[in-house]
């Protein structure tokens, strides 16, 4: 039994914490289990390598030893809401796509170049951040990029239609600002919570890229039509990301690195080190090009898929034109992926949570059951288009749905798989391969296929305009049976590469005592408890 002080130091949950009373993992260089594990003989006593007990008491970082506090609430709030602007941002230009190709007289192969050219920024200066956020200050490179990222944005929809080029160079930097925050938000979040707050914090924060990715297409194509001008679709989110970048400043605070696993021990590494390190950890490049095929897929139907549905009802309804469905089909298809999203997610958070209880490999088999069972869904959606539009457009609920399964599981596997000092570096490396493999070149490589077929029947036709994507569109279906089969590779090596994490994390925490304190860096320290009872926990 627990004694009074045990109690009073948080180590006993509430009763109706399923995931955190069935979750407490045995802090002890030899655990296998992935995210929360199961309950362990309490009458253990883990030993370090060397044999020498650790010095106790060092609560585990799967066990809520403390209340949560406001500042760490905020932060998330701030940062998830920062999230959805991002994604709104992204995916705005989708949903104004088609005007757009006809302001600046372009077809396929360069309106997918804009996509390909934000990408490549993106993935490229991903790295260069990753070793500034596992280094420096975090919150101050996130308000900077978020600055950058806002004012080309507002920039880019001023460029007249004679300069494509000036463009596409604008919708690139936007990828300096967005590389700053990807790479270290989920960071900080990391080391706000531990366990299962960790995993509803980042739920809530991964919740934004499919939300906000519809948010994108609606209020893209419904403020563009309400204005009469698609450029002021690229106006709304700029105000908001200027804002934003104020309040990171003020409101958001910095953690110690590896806090909440009680590892702020550890130290940075040369980046070299960081890198090699990162490149032999079978589970992390496994789960990495899992998601790189999801970047593919999801990057290839963002762009394309409400150009497709549009040449599919104008093939099977020819008193249409393109001008009047277009607005309709990039609210239905965004409010569709929002609803998924939302779907996906939480699905994808509950699914893995029962299935912990059961095995260590829980993570990556829900990762791999969503894209094996989106192909299908995928597949008939695209054959069946031209035929029933209102199956088609549940086909590809149900598709993206399965597909948006993996968001917050993939982020907790990189956060409970890579030790805090280089996790950051490790987001950089899990964006440079999804998107220099993914959604960097597939909207361009869909869109040249495309162009490629029409240009073999010499003709503007809708019908031909249809198949030319239909054609393209396929390959998406066998990405997600490829990255199923990365992630059931990744299965196999999680449960041993997750011990190797804590016990470099237990040795960290071995060489100091724990103090049930949050403390940030930029000396805003919190101590939620009342002093007696802290003491009693030293």
């Amino acid at each position: 039994m627990l004694n009074n002080t045990e109690e009073r130091c948080g180590l006993l949950e509430d009763e109706d914490d399923e995931d955190v009373m069935e979750s407490v993992p045995e802090r002890g260089p030899v655990v296998a289990s992935v995210g929360p594990p199961r309950a362990i003989d309490s009458a253990a006593k883990p030993v370090l390598a060397d044999g020498r007990p650790p010095s106790p008491p060092h609560p585990p970082s799967d066990v809520v030893t403390s209340p949560v506090s406001k500042w760490s609430i905020v932060s998330v709030i701030i940062l998830t809401f920062i999230n959805l602007l991002n994604y709104m941002d992204r995916y705005s230009i989708a949903g104004v796509l088609t005007d757009l190709q006809a302001f600046y007289g372009i077809q396929d192969t360069l309106a997918g170049l804009i996509s390909t050219t934000f990408i490549v920024s993106y993935m490229c200066l991903s790295p260069v951040f990753g070793y500034l956020g596992d280094r420096y200050n975090r919150k101050i490179i996130m308000s900077v990029g978020i600055f950058i990222w806002s004012s080309v944005t507002l920039a880019s929809s001023f460029v007249s239609s004679n300069y494509f080029s000036v463009f596409v160079v604008l919708r690139m930097l936007v990828g300096i600002g967005e590389a700053s925050y990807s790479t270290i938000a989920p960071t900080i979040i990391a080391d706000l919570f531990s366990g299962t707050r960790r995993t509803k914090a980042l739920s809530v924060f991964y919740f934004a890229i499919p939300v906000g990715s519809g948010l994108g297409y609606i209020c893209g194509s419904s403020v563009a039509e309400y204005a009469g001008n698609w450029q002021w679709a690229l106006r709304v989110t700029p105000v908001f990301g200027i804002a934003s970048s104020i309040l990171i400043l003020f409101l958001v605070r910095e953690p110690v690195r590896g806090a909440s696993d009680h590892a702020s021990n550890l130290r940075a590494t040369s980046w070299a080190e960081d890198i090699r390190y990162l490149l032999m950890h079978k589970s992390f490049m496994l789960s990495s090009l899992g998601v790189t095929c999801v970047a593919f897929v999801s990057g290839a139907l963002a762009l394309w898929a409400p150009k497709y549905i549009i040449y599919s009802i104008l093939v099977s309804d020819p008193s249409k034109s393109e001008q009047d469905i277009d607005a309709s089909v990039s609210m239905t298809f965004g409010a569709i992926t929002c609803l998924a999203g939302f779907l996906g997610v939480v699905l994808g958070y509950v699914s893995a949570s029962k299935l912990r209880h059961y095995t260590g490999k829980a993570d990556p088999f829900v990762c791999a059951f969503g894209l094996l069972s989106s192909a299908p869904f995928l597949f008939f959606s695209l054959f069946l288009s031209r035929y029933n539009k209102n199956v088609t457009w549940v086909l590809i609920f149900v598709g993206e749905t399965l597909l948006f399964l993996n968001w917050n599981i993939v982020a907790d596997m990189l956060l409970y798989l890579v030790i805090p000092t280089r996790r950051s570096s490790a987001e950089a490396i899990q964006i440079l391969l999804s998107h220099l493999l993914g959604d960097a070149g597939s909207p361009f490589l869909v869109g040249a296929i495309s162009d490629k077929v029409r240009s073999q029947y010499n003709s503007n036709d809708p019908i031909v305009q249809y198949l030319g994507l239909e054609y393209a569109l396929y390959m998406t279906t066998f990405i997600c049976v490829l990255g199923g089969g990365f992630f059931l590779f990744c299965a196999i090596f999680i449960e041993e590469d997750r011990a190797k994490t804590i016990q470099m994390e237990n040795e960290a925490m071995d060489e100091q005592p724990f103090i049930n304190q949050e403390v940030f860096e930029d000396n805003s320290n919190v101590n939620p408890l009342p002093n007696s009872v802290s003491s009693e926990c030293i």
